[in-house]
């Protein structure tokens, strides 16, 4: 068996915004060709690139539900309401757990967490784990990694008092769950500027914007970063703009 690499030629503008960030740079036209491929053309882009900072990450409120989805945090721990943070089963779900309950659980006791059984319960909010809610007395279910499709189940766990922040970055019906919050940056009335966080990546803005709404330490939250690159390569999200940030730190 014979492979054959194939190449495609830079265009001319492609050819001129090579050099050009080359020059400006002082690196090696290999480099800048290949930041240009990757549509980074300028040298604020290649910058960023190169040397992200935290402060490049975009403010959490900036998508959709997240004021909505803070707020229903601070009442369950006003009201000493019991949270179950639900996690899809893969890394990403995991790390998403993980990241989360260990951010609010130094705010509260009254904090659980659910992995559903990859070959009993499927992917997803199974009517396993709402019943698990209920039967358990959580009055909040925040979802990871799953719930943009979970109407059924949502609707379920309202009719016994649970209500459901989800955090998601699959893409969406157009029905979406009757829930608190969705936090999904593919919503199509979503102008995030960013659309391709992991699930953790969801996840751990929520944290984000529920320490910039409560004036908490940041510091927490950046040791848990570890928690959001893992998902970033399980996941196979790209590495650029806010996912190259939080896997740079």
């Amino acid at each position: 068996m014979t492979n054959q690499w194939i190449f495609n030629a830079p265009s001319a503008e492609e050819q001129t915004k090579t050099l050009r960030l080359a020059e400006q740079l002082n690196i090696d036209s290999v480099l800048t060709g290949l930041l240009v491929q990757r549509g980074i053309d300028s040298i604020d882009g290649a910058r960023n690139f190169f040397w992200p900072k935290l402060n490049h990450l975009h403010d959490p409120f900036l998508m959709k539900d997240m004021d909505k989805a803070v707020m229903r945090i601070e009442k369950a721990l006003a009201n000493r309401e019991k949270m179950l943070i639900y996690g899809d089963y893969d890394v990403d779900g995991t790390t998403a757990v993980a990241l989360v309950y260990k951010i609010l659980k130094k705010y509260t006791s009254d904090i659980g967490y659910y992995i559903p059984d990859r070959y009993t319960e499927g992917y997803g909010i199974s009517r396993k784990g709402v019943e698990y809610a209920r039967d358990n007395g959580y009055q909040l279910i925040i979802a990871l990694d799953c719930g943009i499709k979970a109407v059924e189940k949502v609707a379920l766990a309202k009719s016994y008092g649970i209500d459901f922040i989800i955090c998601d970055h699959h893409t969406t019906d157009s029905q979406l769950p009757d829930a608190v919050a969705v936090l999904d940056s593919k919503r199509d009335d979503d102008t995030y500027p960013y659309k391709e966080l992991s699930g953790c990546g969801v996840g751990f803005k929520l944290m984000q914007g529920f320490i910039q709404r409560n004036m908490l330490d940041f510091t927490d939250l950046k040791n848990c970063l570890d928690l959001v690159a893992v998902s970033i390569a399980s996941d196979i999200v790209p590495i650029t703009g806010e996912n190259r940030v939080l896997a740079y730190f």
